[in-house]
């Protein structure tokens, strides 16, 4: 195969590359929860936060070329996704920001940047909207901070053979491995109905953030990721051509290229 996924077809079969050997791996006890966590290399911190129904995992093209650049990455599983646990808590971004910030203390971070994938980039910038002295800044890729960004849902076969992949990591690792329907039905409630942030809580934020869409993304609105980029104070817009929602997957390079001009600019500051 060449070096695009775009259709997923490799990523369905074998799901992403694998993480590198962890320095550092376990859970922290937090509000109910189990949350898995592993550290790579030694630098800056830089943390990684994964879609809805994924896990760290699916970060396994990114953490390498971070280690390369001298960062040391922290990839998280969300509660309930993964290797983490929950109790019958609703899910909800605030609380899995929470668990970030949990993580963090564990690990003794007082501050890092953040890479979010979808419903990682909401818990990433509502973390840093909440307490913006733990976040240098926010690479924020195809989210949406209210309901009216998001697309109405239409299948794909892209779409599909991202499903079924978590489907079976699902089923791999997590600790309620029969419960993944029930899983998706309360992470789908959740992105239903949450984030609502206003424009006066998006412009109030006072953290360098990168807004970055795909040409082609599935799921969210351009025009709502323009606004956002508008709203935040400190924020700048990147577009990644050719490539949807899944693009980490999809052309690892480009989607890399992106997040490392992101923390060199951080340096900058």
């Amino acid at each position: 195969m060449g070096p695009f996924d775009d259709d997923l077809t490799r990523f369905a079969a074998h799901g992403a590359e694998p993480l590198p050997a962890a320095v550092e791996d376990g859970h922290v006890e937090h509000d109910g929860a189990r949350i898995w966590y592993a550290a790579f290399g030694a630098g800056t911190p830089v943390i990684l936060l994964h879609g809805g129904l994924g896990h760290s995992g699916n970060w396994g093209n990114q953490v390498p070329a971070l280690m390369s650049a001298g960062y040391r990455p922290i990839v998280i599983d969300s509660r309930g996704h993964g290797r983490s646990t929950r109790d019958a808590q609703p899910y909800a971004y605030t609380r899995m920001a929470s668990d970030v910030r949990a993580v963090m203390d564990a690990l003794h971070i007082d501050r890092a940047a953040f890479i979010g994938w979808s419903d990682g980039a909401c818990v990433a910038l509502i973390l840093a909207m909440q307490t913006p002295e733990r976040a240098t800044g926010v690479f924020f890729f195809g989210c949406n901070m209210d309901p009216t960004g998001a697309r109405p849902f239409s299948p794909t076969p892209v779409i599909d053979r991202c499903f079924e992949r978590h489907r079976k990591d699902y089923t791999a690792l997590s600790s309620t491995p029969d419960d993944f329907d029930a899983f998706v039905a309360a992470v789908t409630e959740m992105m239903q109905t949450q984030p609502n942030a206003t424009a006066a809580e998006l412009a109030a934020t006072r953290v360098p953030v990168t807004i970055v869409q795909s040409e082609h993304d599935e799921f969210i609105r351009p025009e709502h990721a323009h606004y956002l980029a508008r709203t935040l104070p400190d924020a700048q817009f990147v577009l990644l051509p050719g490539v949807s929602h899944f693009a980490p997957l999809q052309r690892p390079a480009l989607f890399n290229a992106a997040v490392l001009a992101f923390l060199h600019g951080l340096l900058q500051q």
